[in-house]
């Protein structure tokens, strides 16, 4: 299987180098290899290497920037998203993406499920829901999996970014007033190359891969002091109380059923997800 990766030095991509590694032939590139904001070179390198397979690990994931910065996130998770798919179609390949939880407003109850109408609040959303749209428009095979709250043990994160305040600051404030799930980039990349290893059949199309089970932001930092034996105290605030530049949903929860039932296995739970994580950091 010849498998082109893009965003190899991002945190999902350092993790799907490695597990899809034994699955063939496998070419990672990064911004100095194939920088998707370059758009012109994006045909061009398909067509050279002739990938069976592309996972596109690379994105615009700056929240709060793209609100300023919406050419450019448009320009990463949209145009060079319909780019990657026309291109795909071209020679074949099967395209894997990977999308967000922010592509909903957060007012359901409920977890959403794949069929639920988008409704983002940010520009970030808008710019993942639109490479999302881009892809089912080009006509290529590929499979979008929307995940949430992604972290792992580098880059920029907000498990990097817990760990580095709790060791400075006396106390942390953080939002209690938003639902979801905290998934590992190492579990988002186990359950990409499972799937091409054996359920690539499966039909095509959005399938919601986040981990089980739910928290708030404030459960996840109160989870990975623990985790880290740090006793620095984490005082729950509201959205209000802590702003930001993009708006978030209150209820990022996301319904993997459609995930389970067309490949078989789900993600662990999120607490079990942040011990291995821990684990891996020691």
């Amino acid at each position: 299987m010849r498998i082109l990766l893009t965003g190899r030095h991002g945190q999902l991509g350092a993790e799907l180098e490695r597990a899809l590694a034994p699955l063939g032939e496998l070419t990672a590139t990064a911004r100095d290899t194939l920088d998707l904001a370059q758009l012109g070179a994006i045909k061009p390198a398909v067509a050279q290497l002739r990938p069976e397979v592309i996972v596109n690990a690379a994105a615009y994931t700056a929240v709060d920037r793209a609100e300023r910065e919406r050419e450019t996130a448009f320009r990463i998770n949209a145009q060079a998203v319909r780019l990657l798919g026309e291109a795909a179609a071209g020679c074949g390949a099967l395209l894997v993406h990977y999308s967000t939880d922010y592509v909903f407003d957060g007012e359901k109850p409920q977890p959403y499920v794949e069929e639920d109408a988008p409704n983002p609040l940010s520009v970030y959303g808008e710019s993942k829901l639109a490479g999302e749209r881009a892809l089912a428009a080009c006509g290529c095979r590929h499979f979008v999996f929307r995940t949430s709250w992604v972290y792992g043990p580098r880059g920029r994160n907000f498990l990097g970014a817990i760990l580095e305040a709790a060791r400075a600051k006396p106390v942390l404030r953080v939002v209690e007033d938003q639902h979801g799930a905290p998934t590992s980039c190492h579990s988002i990349a186990e359950a990409t190359a499972r799937i091409l290893a054996g359920g690539a059949g499966a039909p095509q199309g959005i399938y919601h891969m986040s981990a089980g089970g739910e928290t708030t932001w404030h459960g996840f930092a109160a989870a990975i002091l623990e985790e880290a034996g740090l006793a620095t105290p984490v005082v729950p605030i509201s959205s209000a109380e802590y702003g930001s530049a993009a708006p978030r949903p209150r209820n990022s929860r996301l319904d993997n059923a459609k995930l389970a039932r067309s490949f078989g296995f789900a993600l662990a739970p999120w607490r079990e997800q942040l011990h291995a994580v821990m684990q891996a950091i020691d």
